[in-house]
């Protein structure tokens, strides 16, 4: 059963969950590497994929798992502050990490596409769909080397996983987040139709 939480409590799950959701790793991570700002490389995105342009593997790798890092932080700190029944607010405080990634406050609000956050919240909320979820975009991305491809896929089929094998409240978060995130690949989607979307490890 959920717990009933004041309107205080999501606010401070709101406020928390943004800020710790734009800490913005991918560049930290660039600039401390000499690799300059990572917004003139490629897409000029601050996430994993855009960082791996760099020809710097390991950068890639640390990105991407501090960027999901980051939604399953924020999940797992209300569960673990709150209690396992805080499902709601664990969830509004994840959204809230990926709105963050997406818009940080110290990026003029430019900030990644928040795949990353967002399975990372995923895994954390509901591990079964999200290991299904990184299944998904392991496929796609092994089969058409498309890392924007393999997320529209898998932020789409993300609801329909969680409806199967989660609660409720976790499908609609996956649903709104997976309309975020389609929101977010606007560029990619229109330069996939036109046959012009790069293939992961392009520089």
């Amino acid at each position: 059963m959920i717990a009933d939480f004041p309107i205080w409590a999501y606010a401070v799950g709101i406020v928390a969950g943004y800020l710790l959701g734009s800490i913005p790793f991918g560049l930290v991570l660039t600039r401390a590497a000499g690799l300059g700002d990572i917004r003139a490389i490629g897409s000029g995105n601050i996430g994993a994929t855009n960082v791996l342009r760099t020809g710097h593997k390991g950068l890639a790798l640390a990105t991407l798992i501090l960027d999901g890092g980051k939604g399953a932080i924020a999940v797992l700190l209300v569960k673990a502050l709150v209690g396992t029944d805080a499902t709601a607010l664990a969830l509004v405080t994840g959204t809230a990490a990926v709105i963050g990634h997406n818009f940080p406050v110290w990026l003029k609000f430019k900030g990644g596409k928040g795949v990353a956050t967002t399975i990372g919240l995923m895994i954390a909320a509901a591990p079964i769909v999200g290991l299904m979820v990184i299944f998904t975009w392991l496929a796609i991305a092994f089969i058409f080397r498309m890392s924007s491809l393999a997320a529209l896929i898998a932020l789409a089929l993300a609801p329909a996983f969680a409806l199967l094998l989660a609660r409720p409240e976790a499908a609609i978060a996956f649903l709104i987040l997976g309309i975020l995130g389609w929101i977010r690949h606007s560029a990619n989607l229109r330069r996939l139709l036109k046959g012009e979307e790069p293939r992961i490890g392009a520089k």
